[in-house]
């Protein structure tokens, strides 16, 4: 019993310093991680390219890695190309929904019974007496430029990632001179390679799909900046649970600002909804299946505890990062309890061998 408490101990110890690593160290985690996601994403659409019926085989891998970089940095200038340009056009259409909100609280004002309409001139004075412009946009500078520094690491990271993949499988052949281990090594990572590439694979094209019909959605209604929202719902649609949820909030949100109409808002927020609800329960699970093995509460609890420690980015790597963890639970005997109750059925099948709970 005294030896179990102590080896407890020692776990509870450990998994706070390591924690502790992670949170301070996030700065230099955060984009190595997310350069290995970008490999993950440019391998297996290299691997789709190879299907094309004709033309798929007779490419060359370097032409093929080749165009699949070409086409995720195309997509990649088009985001961004579509964000400044939507920004530009709501700086425009600024004024127009200054009223719109200057007439929602008036609205409120007069239903709370308050003794005096709220202004611009009034909300003006008491936003500014708070609030610190020259701050504010300093802020705004070193979070662009963050960004930016952020987004140049993690493509740096990727390009060696995928310089020494030719190699990667040599290295862990030798990182164990028994044979058997260095199988079994093999075998971990080749299982935590394949699942994580389908989610990201199923994902994308969940997210693609997602954003394309609600991007028919908000046309039809007349929102304005469909094409944003629809950007953003595809990205949100990586980010479990609460990313449904932002992802109609939105758009929701731009509804009140154009429409200001109770019945206007009730459709986008049914419609939206409707299309979240069938893609989430019915199409995601059909295509996914049981290919994580993660539990439900396992995906919520993983997300809370890597956005309290990553941030926002630790909402999007939480799902992959989670897969790994539970798959190197499932070799170890001490860990293995770990990995069962992470599971969605208890069965840990990896690799030609499977374990049940």
């Amino acid at each position: 019993m005294t030896d179990r408490l102590q080896a407890s101990v020692y776990v509870v110890v450990l998994l706070l310093i390591v924690g502790w690593l992670l949170f301070i160290g996030r700065v230099v985690f955060v984009p190595i991680v997310f350069g290995a996601i970008a490999v993950y994403v440019i391998v297996d659409f290299t691997r789709l390219l190879a299907r094309i019926p004709g033309i798929g085989k007779r490419m060359p891998v370097q032409l093929r890695y080749g165009l699949s970089i070409f086409l995720i940095a195309a997509a990649i200038f088009f985001a961004v190309d579509m964000l400044v340009a939507n920004y530009d056009a709501l700086v425009a259409l600024a004024p127009r929904y200054q009223d719109s909100v200057l007439a929602m609280i008036q609205k409120i004002a007069t239903l709370l019974h308050l003794e005096s309409e709220p202004t611009w001139e009034s909300l003006r004075r008491n936003i500014l007496a708070q609030l610190n412009i020259q701050a504010v946009v300093t802020g705004m500078l070193a979070s662009l430029s963050s960004v930016i520094i952020d987004i140049f690491v993690v493509v740096l990271y990727a390009s060696f990632l995928l310089v020494e993949r030719g190699t990667f499988g040599e290295k862990l052949m030798r990182m164990s001179a028994n044979s058997s281990n260095a199988a079994r090594i093999r075998s971990v990572v080749t299982d935590i390679n394949r699942r994580i590439g389908a989610y990201l694979a199923l994902k994308t094209f969940l997210g693609v799909v997602l954003g394309a019909i609600c991007w028919l959605a908000m046309r039809s209604v007349g929102l304005e900046f469909a094409g944003l929202w629809a950007v953003i719902t595809a990205l949100l649609n990586y980010v479990p649970y609460i990313g449904s949820v932002l992802a109609v909030a939105f758009p929701v949100l731009m509804s009140v600002l154009q429409f200001g109409d109770v019945n206007s808002i009730l459709i986008v927020l049914l419609t939206l909804s409707a299309i979240h609800f069938v893609i989430g329960n019915i199409l995601d699970p059909y295509l996914m299946g049981n290919s994580l093995n993660l539990s439900p509460f396992a995906i919520l609890a993983s997300m809370a505890v890597w956005s309290a420690l990553w941030g926002v980015p630790g909402a999007f790597l939480a799902v992959p990062i989670t897969v790994s963890m539970t798959i190197i639970f499932s070799e170890f005997e001490m860990t293995r309890p770990v990995a069962v109750l992470l599971s969605k059925n208890g069965r840990l099948s990896y690799g030609k061998s499977e374990q049940t709970a």
